[in-house]
């Protein structure tokens, strides 16, 4: 598994000629690595007496994006094995009416297979931005760029996971599934990116201010 090994390792898969981590695991890890931030954010505040009024509220933030962090993290492992799926099933024979129909229907259910990784990872993302929402006002202040670093990262890892859910979308042949997912996906991209734009506006207004 690439999450218990050398960073080196994966990232020297990554820039090979591997068909896998790609796209998916990589989104799905600048999620991870984005979410690292914030959960560090609040680990500086929680304890801290300067910010005592905000202590619960900010506990129950780093416990939720500690959990997105980790689901981010295995997200990252399980992407690179989800592609697998769809390897195979192209490979299948194609010689015999017969085998193209059975061959049809292992790619179509293997892209969704492939597709519920990256949506996974794409929901982990949105909620950390939520919680970033309200963390850029409660954060002890001295991790604020931190907090800002968070959501470019984490933001970047959504739209990421996103177009992966999307490439995936173009090939399942079922237009009311694809119309519905697309459509959650879009409106949570245009709420994540009203987020990160507040709080990286937030997060400079704090920094001039010192």
């Amino acid at each position: 598994m690439y999450s218990e090994g050398p960073i080196k390792e994966y990232l020297d898969d990554a820039a090979s000629g591997k068909p896998a981590p790609g796209g998916g695991s990589v989104s799905a890890l600048v999620g991870a690595l984005g979410t690292t931030m914030a959960c560090m954010a609040a680990n500086f505040t929680v304890g801290k007496k300067k910010y005592r009024s905000v202590q619960e509220e900010c506990k129950q933030i780093l416990e939720r994006c500690e959990q997105n962090y980790k689901t981010l993290l295995e997200l990252t492992d399980a992407d690179a094995d989800a592609y697998s799926h769809v390897s195979k099933a192209y490979a299948m024979s194609k010689d015999t009416p017969e085998q193209q129909v059975v061959r049809t229907q292992a790619i179509q259910k293997a892209l969704r297979i492939a597709m519920d990784v990256p949506l996974r990872a794409f929901r982990a993302c949105a909620a950390v931005i939520e919680d970033l929402d309200r963390l850029v006002d409660i954060a002890n202040k001295n991790l604020i760029s931190d907090v800002g670093v968070a959501a470019l990262h984490v933001y970047a890892g959504l739209q990421g996971c996103k177009l992966n859910v999307e490439i995936n979308l173009a090939f399942i042949k079922d237009p009311q599934f694809a119309a519905t997912h697309r459509e959650e996906i879009d409106a949570a991209d245009a709420r994540a990116r009203q987020m990160r734009d507040i709080v990286i506006e937030k997060v400079y207004a704090a920094i001039k201010k010192n």
